[in-house]
């Protein structure tokens, strides 16, 4: 019966993970996106162990593989100096300590990965969905889209990214926090990456408010590379235009190796980096919130996405586990979640100043963090990386 389905609201990879994982309990769902197609917008993403983990519970861990780029190191580079602050082996020896590997991979790419996983599944795939209202009783929620159509479920979930339009009809707590940092975004193909530049490790190159972070994608095809540095600007969104020359302003005292890069992208694209303060309750009744929806967080920890592949996984459980009772199956999700997603908030602005810090903080960050590692030996991000049972 339609009643007995699962609503979200959200075709991207945090609401198709939770197709997908409920799909996999049997829990049929109905997955409403409000453009003309089922697409994902930006490049490169960062994956720990943390999310492999869930690939592999999610059936996906063959087909994530074969479009992943598994580096060999962690490395941060001071962008002034050109002097190295810190690198973490990966390979063997991270998957030895967390079980599974640390890979980048295109948005595209994954998520294509979910949505094929949810046709074969027979997932429900709703477009021009745009959701203008929602309604719930004690045993249903009602959603009535711009064009007047209703679809009716026994739970709503919230996976609507940042600027969540569920979120704001349940919790009307206004728009997220912007940072002041804004991020730039571009990829090149390998043949326009001169030898000298190429690297096949995930890079960071962190100066005074700004950074830079490069890696291969697609097995090599490509090079990733992301800039990131406090401006005033702002626009919503994850594709808006960018202003080259402000950029360049920006890192003109890094080093002539990063301002080499930098001029390698002739066009951008750029996004404002929000998140808001963490809560205990993203839930109302038998409505709840996924990924940026529910716990917006900076992209300094690379963790947004495994998060809300990790809410799916454990909302998919809860309302397998009490199934009579979906209400309280939201509660132990979120109960579940906050704690966790909470530290990846605050850990992510933390990092973020160590990425962008002059004067003594800069000094310090070589001291906090200098040296080589082995990614598994004492891993200060192992909370993380190990992942969720």
């Amino acid at each position: 019966m339609e009643r007995s389905r699962i609503i979200i609201v959200g075709g991207g990879i945090g609401g198709l993970a939770c197709a997908l994982a409920l799909a996999q309990r049997g829990i049929a769902s109905i997955v409403l996106e409000r453009s003309a197609e089922f697409k994902e917008v930006g490049a490169g993403i960062q994956l720990g162990a943390n999310v492999f983990k869930m690939f592999e519970r999610l059936g996906l861990a063959d087909e994530i593989a074969a479009s992943a780029w598994f580096p060999d190191k962690l490395v941060m580079m001071d962008a002034l100096s050109g002097e190295p602050v810190v690198t973490s082996t990966l390979g063997e020896t991270y998957r030895a300590r967390f079980g599974f590997s640390y890979g980048v991979i295109h948005r595209a790419d994954l998520h294509q990965t979910l949505l094929s996983a949810c046709h074969q599944y027979g997932v429900e795939l709703l477009t021009h969905a745009d959701v203008a209202h929602i309604a719930q009783t004690a045993s249903q929620v009602e959603v009535v889209c711009s064009d007047g159509r209703r679809v009716a479920g026994r739970v709503l979930v919230g996976a609507d990214g940042l600027w969540s339009k569920v979120r704001q009809l349940v919790l009307g707590d206004g728009p997220p926090r912007v940072s002041g940092h804004i991020a730039y975004r571009g990829v090149l193909p390998r043949s326009a990456v001169p030898a000298h530049l190429w690297s096949p490790s995930v890079v960071l190159w962190a100066g005074p408010k700004t950074h830079l972070v490069h890696y291969p994608l697609r097995s090599g095809k490509l090079f990733n590379l992301v800039a990131v540095f406090h401006s005033d600007q702002y626009s919503e969104g994850w594709d808006a235009a960018a202003d080259s020359a402000e950029l360049h302003a920006k890192f003109a005292q890094a080093q002539p190796v990063v301002r080499e890069l930098l001029s390698r992208i002739d066009t951008w694209k750029m996004w404002v980096l929000c998140d808001r303060e963490p809560i205990t309750n993203w839930s109302h009744g038998l409505i709840t919130l996924l990924g940026d929806a529910a716990h917006p967080m900076l992209q300094y920890l690379a963790a947004g996405a495994g998060m809300a592949i990790e809410d799916a996984w454990v909302l998919a459980r809860c309302l397998a586990q009490t199934p009579d009772n979906p209400a309280q199956a939201l509660l132990d999700y979120q109960n579940q979640r906050y704690l966790r997603t909470g530290r990846v908030q605050y850990a992510a602005r933390f990092f973020g100043e160590l990425y962008h810090a002059s004067g003594v903080a800069r000094e310090l960050r070589k001291q906090l963090l200098g040296g080589s590692r082995a990614a598994g030996a004492d891993n200060p991000m192992a909370w993380l990386y190990d992942g969720i049972e």
